[in-house]
């Protein structure tokens, strides 16, 4: 089922969402999101953006060992991470990616913008730390992802404050409190 952030548009994005205990026995997070919620805080970050075209993405749920593998891998940084953005390049821009401004082909295909990793094992520990309702936080780092697929970054003050900008607008547009609040009360 694909959720959109309004109405009377058509669908925005679709996601594939793979698990790592859905190839292996483990202990299985306590809560993960299903596909349909994903696609929910996604519509409502593409909705702000007006980025009503047809988009796919690649979500997978992984553990704190593969977390900490890919985030070595692709950052240099030996330990596992909440969230992990591979956007897709383009090659006629070289290194640079631009969101795509193609309408959707006659086929009815989506344009990939790139995979996610998440780590429920460390997004349900920051919750916790940081006092956050964990689907709230879910929904946060989510949609932090899809804004990194989409080309938005945090490096710079000005990019930081245009990125947390969105990313406020879309948690309030679905009801969930600015996360960079320091007081997280109103969260709980």
């Amino acid at each position: 089922m694909t959720v959109t952030a309004n109405p009377s548009s058509a669908r925005a994005i679709d996601v594939e969402l793979s698990s790592a205990w859905d190839e292996e026995e483990g202990d299985r997070p306590s809560w993960l999101p299903d596909s349909a919620q994903c696609e929910g805080w996604l519509n409502a970050a593409l909705g702000l953006l007006e980025q009503q075209q047809p988009y796919s993405i690649s979500l997978r749920l992984t553990t704190a060992i593969e977390s900490a593998r890919l985030n070595a891998a692709y950052r240099g940084k030996d330990k596992p991470t909440n969230v992990l953005s591979f956007p897709v390049i383009d090659s006629q821009a070289a290194d640079v990616w631009q969101p795509p401004t193609c309408p959707e082909d006659e086929s009815g295909n989506s344009t990939f913008l790139g995979d996610l990793v998440l780590c429920p094992e460390i997004v349900e520990a920051e919750a916790t730390e940081q006092g956050k309702r964990l689907d709230a936080h879910w929904a946060h780092l989510v949609i932090h992802g899809l804004l990194h697929l989409l080309g938005y970054d945090h490096v710079a003050p000005l990019e930081a404050q245009e990125m947390e900008s969105l990313e406020i607008d879309a948690l309030n547009s679905l009801g969930i409190a600015d996360p960079y609040l320091l007081d997280s009360s109103s969260q709980r």
